[in-house]
């Protein structure tokens, strides 16, 4: 049976397709912006929380298992969201950049039998970011929808000195988890 995957996350659903997770992607929304935390894992559960009673009262999880995911980016001890405007995105970026980033991935996953809370956390230390590589990352608009203007995967791989960590978890859901509870 599929799996009900509450985001419209593209890279989740990526995510979930290389790990062979069978799925179908519908969600409601949720409004972030009325959360007040004061530490970013506290922020990324509420976050998560948030979308997950929004998608149970929508959805239920009886005729399928509900899945949803929230994300949340930290360095130098500030929770950096998604960006703005572009001007947003290269401050963000400047604080990670040289520096350790902490990408903390809250999931939770309900069906009949079962309910998993998780929160992953990876740390990358980058190197200092080139400054013509920062500016056409930011032309690309590829940073739109990312937690901390983020992606390992893409802009900031190069940067990556060190890794304490599953990838998954910085691209917004730890399907190594989710696969043990399968």
């Amino acid at each position: 049976m599929p799996i009900r995957l509450c985001s419209s996350s593209q890279t989740r659903a990526m995510l979930l397709r290389e790990a062979g997770i069978d799925f179908i992607q519908e969600s409601v929304d949720f409004d972030e912006e009325s959360i007040v935390a004061t530490s970013p894992k506290n922020f990324v559960y509420q976050a998560t929380l948030g979308k997950y009673e929004a998608n149970l009262k929508a959805f239920g999880y009886e005729d399928y298992p509900l899945l949803v995911a929230d994300t949340v980016v930290t360095s130098q001890g500030h929770i950096l969201r998604k960006a703005k405007c572009k001007d947003d995105a290269r401050n963000i970026l400047m604080t990670q950049s040289g520096n350790i980033t902490s990408i903390i991935t809250c999931m939770i996953y309900q069906s009949p039998k079962k309910k998993i809370i998780d929160i992953s956390q990876t740390d990358y230390l980058f190197a200092e970011f080139d400054q013509q590589d920062l500016e056409r990352y930011l032309e690309s608009g590829e940073w739109r929808g990312k937690a901390g203007a983020c992606m390992v995967e893409g802009f900031c791989k190069p940067y990556i000195k060190e890794v304490r960590g599953f990838e998954s978890t910085a691209m917004g859901l730890c399907v190594e988890v989710l696969k043990s509870f399968g």
